[in-house]
Parts: structure tokens; C-alpha cells; sequence
């Protein structure tokens, strides 16, 4: 794909693979938004950027808060009219297996609402400027450590682990991407997901006390595939293992469970 002013937006790209992915897609010719929380880490990302010749602008949002995912949304359509790819990479992770629950600040499980509802939010916003922008892609950034939804204690009020929060937070981005690919068939706007890589050398992992097994630009070159890669042109609803074509948890291909996850994700999010 020729790169030369795409427009992409990379949430959480001042860090990790989100900031090496935001690099690469810059000296490809890409016109890069940036998205995170720390305003220091943002400014280093663009002044590299800035430096090689590229082109980035820094969007700040904490996805804890729908109230600032909507504002991020709108931020981004009201600088452009169109948006070639989206990439939705923030994340939180294990914090090891032994965290305490906590509450995003609409009273959301922190892992489901920042992991999953925010970028659920975030993608409808911005699904009419993917539409114009046809043939567009949408890029869910997941894991292989996948727990199927319990649809009766969604939020986890029993029997809590940050592990067991994580991987059903992931398992719904899933779910999402094979959901939103059907709704968005014949639009130009295809819809897919991945592990990018196992233990990448990240601040989250290194927080979950894990040592790291693959590097942030393996997780990158498989982020890439999806996002720019040709032979992914047309090709939509897939769950990747890397950059080879795998199968997620059951519960993903459950269309009752999809279906009760969407209506209750449309509720938390206001957009029933």
C-alpha cells in the first residue's frame, strides 16, 4: 500500500509497539495521529517523528473515560474529513495475577472498559470518516490469552484476577472485529484482529513481571500486516496469531454470545 499521506490514527502510540508502529507508518509517508496520556512521552514520539521529516499531531484522551474517548473522537473529526486507517492498540495489561479489581471512571472493570468499550466507542464514532475513506482498514490489536464472557458477572465482581480480566477483555475485541466485519461488509472497510507477539519487551509486560520474549518491532511487523499489508487488501472478520492466519476462543464464533455482547456494549457505551 502506498503510504504517502494515509491518514492513521495509532491509540496508544506513545509507548511500546503502539510508538514503534506510529514510527515506521511516519517514515512511510503517513500522516500519523498520536494518541496517549503522557504529554512528555507524546512530545519525544513527535519530535522524532519531526526530526526523520515526518508528519504526526498528538491527540490526548484517557480511554477510562468514555466521557474522553467521545472527545478524542470528535477531536479527530473535527481536524479531518476522512480517515484511512485505525489502529486500536491501547491497552492494559495482567498487572500479575494477583491485582486488585478496579473501576474505570464510569464504574466499569478497568480492563473491559479500556481494553475493549473504548475502543468499541471509538471505532463507531469514526466509522464515517473510515467510510470515507473507503477502501479502509480497522486494525484490533488482541492476544492470544483469550477467557470466554461471563454474561452474568461481566464486570467481575466475583471471583477477580487481573489475568482473568485481561483475557476477557481481549476475547471481546474479538468478538467486536468479527461482529463490526459483518455489519461492515460491502462498505470498503474491513475489520481484522491479532496477537502481534508473545512477552514483547513493553512497559506492560515488564509491569506484569514477566520476561519478555519477542521484540516490539516483531509485535510492529505483524501489526503492519494487517494494517498495510497487500496481501490483506479486501479481507475482513480474520483473527491473526502473529502473521499467520489462526482461531480465536469458541465464544468468538457464538453469534448469540456476539449478539449479547454488542446490545450490551451499545448500553454501556450510549450508543443503544
Amino acid at each position: 500500500m502506498d503510504m504517502r499521506d494515509k491518514t492513521i490514527l495509532v491509540t496508544g502510540s506513545t509507548d511500546g509497539v503502539g510508538r514503534r508502529v506510529a514510527e515506521r507508518l511516519a517514515v512511510s509517508g503517513a500522516i500519523v495521529q498520536v494518541h496517549g496520556r503522557d504529554k512528555a512521552r507524546a512530545e519525544s514520539l513527535l519530535s522524532s517523528i519531526h526530526g526523520a521529516g515526518g508528519k504526526a499531531t498528538f491527540y490526548p484522551a484517557d480511554l477510562s473515560s468514555l466521557d474522553e474517548v467521545r472527545g478524542l473522537a470528535d477531536a479527530i473529526k473535527g481536524d479531518h474529513d476522512h480517515l484511512d486507517i485505525l489502529i486500536n492498540n491501547a491497552g492494559i495489561g495482567t498487572s500479575g495475577h494477583d491485582a486488585n479489581r478496579q473501576v474505570s471512571r464510569d464504574g466499569h472493570e478497568l480492563r473491559f472498559a479500556v481494553n475493549y468499550l473504548a475502543g468499541f466507542l471509538l471505532t463507531h464514532r469514526l466509522l464515517p470518516l473510515l467510510k470515507a475513506s473507503s477502501p479502509a482498514r480497522i486494525v484490533n490489536v488482541s492476544s492470544v490469552g483469550q477467557q470466554p464472557i461471563d454474561f452474568s458477572d461481566v464486570m467481575l465482581t466475583r471471583g477477580y484476577s487481573g489475568v482473568r480480566a485481561y483475557c476477557q477483555s481481549k476475547l471481546a475485541q474479538i468478538m467486536f472485529t468479527f461482529d463490526l466485519a459483518e455489519e461492515l461488509a460491502d462498505t470498503g472497510v474491513t475489520v481484522n484482529c491479532l496477537h502481534p507477539a508473545t512477552y514483547m519487551n513493553t512497559t506492560m509486560v515488564r509491569q506484569a513481571g514477566v520476561a519478555p520474549m519477542s521484540t516490539v518491532d516483531q509485535g510492529a511487523d505483524a501489526i503492519l500486516n494487517l494494517a498495510v499489508g497487500a496481501n490483506l487488501e479486501g479481507h475482513t472478520g480474520l483473527y491473526y496469531d502473529g502473521q499467520r492466519p489462526s482461531r480465536a476462543n469458541a465464544q468468538a464464533y457464538d453469534a448469540a454470545a456476539r449478539k449479547q455482547l454488542r446490545i450490551l456494549s451499545r448500553e454501556l457505551t450510549g450508543l443503544a
